[in-house]
């Protein structure tokens, strides 16, 4: 797995356009989507809590493989605080068929996800977000009642080793966020697939 993602990391085009992405301080979009166990799941639900930690992920990609016990651990811990994890899969399942439904179920049961694992079937809200790569975060900040965007990007430094991180991005966005102070950096460049499209 850790020569798998260095060889991709290696390979990767990491160029990002940031121009057509939600910026930090913008609102976010509401979204409503199927979640694993057929429920559906919207961003107005967490109103009551002080944030969301947004992923989009998806299944086969290495570095959303790398990152999903990192994420179940940042929402068990986080959750309690305010901000629980929502995980999304926008990629086209005609073009990654290990994204279905089918295969998202079977992954969230197989890690046991405590959050939900929501599926883009027309991939218009990876798209109104500007997310352009699995797995890539948007934390969110509620403002009374209203979702804005407080951070993009990377969850940490060290896609390889999580024993080996050493700058916990997405952690130290939320710590700030817990103290009332903006995130800084409140953009790191996100490593990982390019998501999947008809296009692509």
């Amino acid at each position: 797995m850790k020569k798998t993602i260095s060889t991709l990391i290696l390979g990767l085009i990491i160029a990002t356009s940031l121009s057509a992405q939600l910026q930090p301080g913008d609102n976010a979009i509401i979204f409503t989507l199927k979640n694993v166990d057929s429920e559906m799941i919207s961003l107005s639900d967490y109103d009551e809590n002080n944030g969301v930690i947004l992923v989009f992920t998806c299944n086969p990609c290495p570095f959303s493989k790398a990152y999903e016990q990192r994420l179940i651990r940042i929402h068990n811990f986080y959750a309690p605080k305010g901000y629980p994890v929502i995980a999304i899969n926008p990629n086209d399942e005609a073009v990654s068929p290990d994204d279905s439904f089918e295969e998202m179920k079977k992954l969230a049961e197989k890690n046991n996800y405590p959050f939900p694992y929501l599926k883009d079937v027309t991939q218009e809200v990876y798209r109104a977000y500007g997310a352009t790569r699995t797995p890539q975060i948007f934390l969110l900040k509620n403002e009374g009642g209203k979702f804005k965007v407080a951070y993009i990007g990377a969850i940490d430094n060290n896609v390889v080793d999580p024993k080996d991180v050493s700058n916990r991005h997405l952690e130290k966005a939320i710590a700030s966020l817990i103290k009332g102070d903006t995130p800084d950096p409140d953009i790191v460049r996100a490593i990982g697939c390019i998501i999947k499209t008809s296009g692509n």
